[in-house]
């Protein structure tokens, strides 16, 4: 598969960027421990299993009928990973997490699923994101190509997440102390973004 490796950088990246996902993480462990952090980090890279799904089966069909179109939606993902690039370097930096009150790790599971499965945010992204990295001239087919890079996409969320969880309490408290880092992480995420995009819409 090719550029895989710049693949999973910028995967950690965007894992890493502050957001609400890994800032709910955050909270979960602040507030209610090492398990619960780590049991939030499981449900969102869970959810991630139904983004990959819906973003393979739909690029895979556009694909059989107009090459014409994947190329478009090849331009428009370049067009919007460049956009949150900007919105990144504009950011203000990560919010501290807030407290949450004690829940049934069970419970904590299933919303963080639910949280990640119902944005659609999170689905146009992987539509737009996974194909970037497809070689539709391949030897494996487009879907496969997207669940094997969903799948990448998806351990490394549970590894950058479940450590955001074991450390929560650490984490927390060095950020309070140094809010400028929260800075300094959206603009090399944001750069990140941007030159990926950059790369795409002039790769042929």
């Amino acid at each position: 598969m090719p550029n895989f490796l710049l693949f999973l950088a910028t995967s950690i990246a965007i894992t890493l960027a502050p957001g609400p996902d890994n800032l709910q993480v955050l909270a979960r462990g602040i507030s209610q421990g090492r398990a619960a952090g780590v049991v939030a980090a499981l449900g969102f890279a869970a959810g991630i299993t139904f983004h990959t799904t819906l973003a393979a089966l739909g690029v895979a069909a556009v694909l059989r009928s107009s090459p014409v179109a994947f190329q478009a939606i090849k331009l428009a993902g370049a067009a919007y990973l460049v956009w949150i690039g900007i919105k990144a370097l504009r950011s203000q930096g990560l919010a501290t997490a807030h407290e949450r009150p004690p829940q049934p790790l069970r419970l904590v599971f299933r919303q963080s699923v639910l949280g990640n499965v119902m944005n659609p945010k999170v689905t146009l992204f992987f539509i737009v994101f996974l194909p970037q990295f497809v070689d539709p001239h391949g030897a494996q087919n487009v879907t496969l190509q997207m669940l094997e890079l969903g799948a990448t996409f998806m351990l490394q969320t549970v590894v950058v997440f479940s450590l955001f969880g074991l450390c929560a309490g650490m984490i927390g408290s060095w950020l309070r102390r140094r809010p400028r880092v929260g800075v300094w992480l959206d603009r090399l995420a944001g750069a990140t973004f941007i030159a990926i995009g950059i790369r795409v819409a002039l790769r042929d």
